[in-house]
């Protein structure tokens, strides 16, 4: 195996191994890639205060999650079509989070069901739901969750209409690929990660195909799809599926102060600070800059989360010192599952808990709870001043 020491090893091996359709569809944002690049690139104007003769011994980065205890405060994001990236991705994802002992979430829109993560863990997982057309699907959607153990709902709220993101338009983003003379000559060149496909029955969208009414096969899924996500959704539908779900609730994609403040009265768990990714509204502001101005409108009324450009451990403290309560990665785990199987899960996250684990150190902490404002340097307008 290659050493690894960054991120960054991960995503060269990944974007060797796994088809161009599909590695586009994970290192890509909506039109102009401004919100996906500065959700990363933001990070860096944040500075780190060194401090030193400290003891450093006995450091803990353990915490909790709504209620949850963590090997570090840290879950894995849902991520569409990551059993597109790796044969059983999700399955071996999973797996990997719980040896490590970090949450899982399961998208929606997963090539794995529900029921094949159930049968291959026993920690329980958390089940992320886009609000859709069909209330019956989604109401046996719930009830699978439910059945299979999740213990907590991700709802997504800021895919009402899916934003244009050019790779996947030239492309032709499909699950399972659409064998064109292009993709043929790209898979050509991926032969590991066809021989581990053929390997698999999982190769759709196994939370929908035969659960949806009318889509028993590929053929039916895409025009499902495409009709299915629910543009009517407002805050009276988040409350009614804060009635329909009787477990831990986290609402994604809030983004705006004003909207951090409406989560409250719906009776979450917690809220994500997220741009999903840089993949909807592009021109927003990157999560990490939005992270400060919701924490203040929302104090400790709320649990506050946050996902957007996670790349490293620094960025993970960065996060926690800003005040989140926890972070969330998904394309830095994608890098590792593309790279090399559950393996490269398991290092993605232990190269992150290392340099979380050094940094915390170096910036005179042994207990991550301890993390805050004091730890970082912040420019001076950091969140931008807007008329």
């Amino acid at each position: 195996m290659p050493t690894i020491t960054e991120i960054a090893d991960l995503k060269r091996i990944y974007k060797r191994r796994v088809p161009k359709m599909f590695y586009d569809y994970c290192e890509s944002g909506s039109w102009t890639e401004q919100t996906f690049s500065e959700n990363s690139s933001d990070f860096d104007q944040i500075r780190l205060r060194q401090r030193v003769a400290v003891d450093m011994t006995n450091r803990t980065t353990k915490g909790q999650m709504i209620g949850r205890d963590v090997a570090m405060p840290v879950a894995l994001a849902p991520v569409g079509m990551t059993g597109m990236q790796h044969a059983d991705g999700e399955i071996l994802a999973a797996k990997a989070a719980e040896k490590f002992g970090v949450p899982f979430t399961l998208s929606t829109m997963s090539i794995c069901s529900i029921e094949d993560i159930a049968e291959h863990t026993s920690a329980p997982f958390w089940f992320q739901l886009y609000v859709m057309r069909d209330a019956q699907f989604i109401d046996n959607l719930l009830g699978r969750a439910k059945d299979a153990g999740c213990d907590a709902m991700v709802l997504t709220l800021d895919l009402q209409l899916l934003g244009q993101r050019h790779k996947d338009i030239k492309n032709g983003l499909s699950a399972p690929p659409k064998l064109t003379p292009m993709v043929i000559a790209d898979l050509a060149t991926k032969w590991g990660w066809g021989l581990k496909m053929l390997q698999t029955k999982r190769r759709t969208f196994r939370n929908i195909v035969g659960h949806a009414q009318s889509v028993d096969d590929i053929s039916q899924l895409h025009s499902w799809t495409a009709q299915q996500f629910d543009p009517r959704l407002n805050w009276d539908t988040v409350k009614e599926y804060r009635k329909k779900w009787d477990r831990k609730m986290i609402l994604k994609g809030i983004l705006d102060v004003e909207d951090a403040r409406k989560a409250l009265d719906v009776g979450a768990d917690a809220i994500i600070v997220s741009n999903h990714g840089g993949r909807q509204l592009d021109g927003a502001l990157s999560s990490i800059k939005m992270l400060g101005p919701i924490l203040d409108a929302v104090g400790d009324k709320i649990e506050v989360h946050m996902d957007g450009g996670i790349r490293s451990g620094q960025d993970v403290l960065k996060a926690l010192a800003m005040g989140a309560k926890s972070t969330y990665i998904g394309r830095a785990f994608i890098y590792g599952l593309g790279a090399m199987g559950e393996q490269g899960v398991s290092e993605a996250l232990r190269v992150i808990h290392k340099e979380l684990d050094t940094t915390m150190a170096l910036c005179g902490e042994r207990d991550i709870a301890n993390l805050g404002r004091h730890n970082l340097l912040i420019p001076k307008g950091f969140e931008g001043e807007w008329a």
